[in-house]
């Protein structure tokens, strides 16, 4: 996927203020709109003003988008790096996956879907705002109070976008899954006239953990077995974040094979499984006992793994 600089496409340096990016959007898009340009290349150049104007004129996607973006050319290969989007706090208003496939894929991939999930309108009621928030697997086995800093984006006096930065001290309930939502009532948009305040609904995703992968409520781990652990089956222990747990090895396992513990995965309500996929890891041939041993199996065993399926 390659970089866009949205600022070069409208021509606007990185210090723009909103109504600066509006005249050019304006001047651009009487040059390209396709009704009246005789441009070559008036609708692709059209779709890439719109999709910069979509972005540099948000406050939001345009504070998202600085940070991202700092150090990268245009053209040049890229790729967000996970939790680019923390601590931005987001309003309702974005757009759906649907409408942001109608941009390029470098928008679709930042932008789809950031905003209009799970908000509303309640009448004279405050707007629910929504962020994502990184935690780490351990907090959903043990449940924890997290400080989460949030930036709010918005344009000053001046139209230049500026940050507002909150901290709030949350609550992670045990049992918190990868894609759940934390909601905090009344920590979103003010209401007006007398109206309750919105709400701050918080997604849940967890870090990269160098140990295990969440899926849902299951939760992945490569488990390293030794030879005879393989061939003769045994019960091995493994480090989970609630302490450890008891698991058996059938005879002849081969590495690859999968392993379902039910219920050690995360503790939600119901409680995913633990998926443990079996690595046999053989001892280094590096004294000359073990080479002695390898050697008696080589003449013993009489194995060829090649010979048959």
């Amino acid at each position: 996927m390659e970089y866009k600089d949205y600022y070069a496409v409208l021509g606007v340096p990185r210090d723009a203020s909103a109504e600066d990016i509006k005249k050019a959007f304006r001047r651009l898009a009487r040059k390209y709109h396709p009704d009246v340009s005789k441009e070559k290349d008036a609708e692709q150049r059209m779709r890439e003003v719109n999709e910069a104007y979509a972005v540099l004129s948000d406050p939001e996607k345009r504070a998202a988008y600085d940070q991202l973006g700092r150090g990268y050319r245009p053209g040049q290969e890229f790729h967000p790096p996970p939790g680019w989007d923390a601590g931005f706090e987001f309003s309702g208003h974005g757009f759906s996956p649907h409408e942001a496939a109608g941009f390029s894929e470098f928008f679709a991939e930042l932008f789809g879907g950031l905003g209009g999930r799970g908000f509303q309108t309640r009448g004279d009621a405050g707007q629910d705002h929504h962020a994502r928030i990184y935690l780490d697997i351990e907090d959903s086995f043990t449940g924890a109070t997290r400080s989460i800093s949030l930036r709010a984006p918005r344009l000053d006096e001046h139209g230049r976008l500026v940050l507002d930065t909150r901290t709030l001290n949350v609550k992670i309930p045990k049992g918190v899954s990868e894609g759940q939502v934390i909601r905090l009532a009344g920590q979103g948009a003010p209401g007006t006239g007398g109206g309750r305040a919105g709400d701050l609904l918080l997604e849940v995703r967890f870090n990269p953990h160098p140990r295990f992968r969440p899926a849902g409520r299951d939760l992945h781990l490569r488990l390293p077995v030794t030879p005879w652990e393989a061939a003769l089956g045994g019960i091995v222990s493994v480090d989970l974040p609630s302490g450890p747990v008891k698991v058996r090895i059938p005879p002849g396992t081969d590495s690859g094979r999968i392993l379902r513990v039910r219920g050690r995965g995360i503790p939600s309500q119901p409680p995913g499984d633990l998926l443990l996929e079996v690595r046999v890891v053989l001892p280094p041939a590096d004294t000359p006992q073990a080479r002695a041993l390898y050697e008696q199996m080589a003449r013993e065993l009489a194995f060829n793994p090649r010979n048959g399926d």
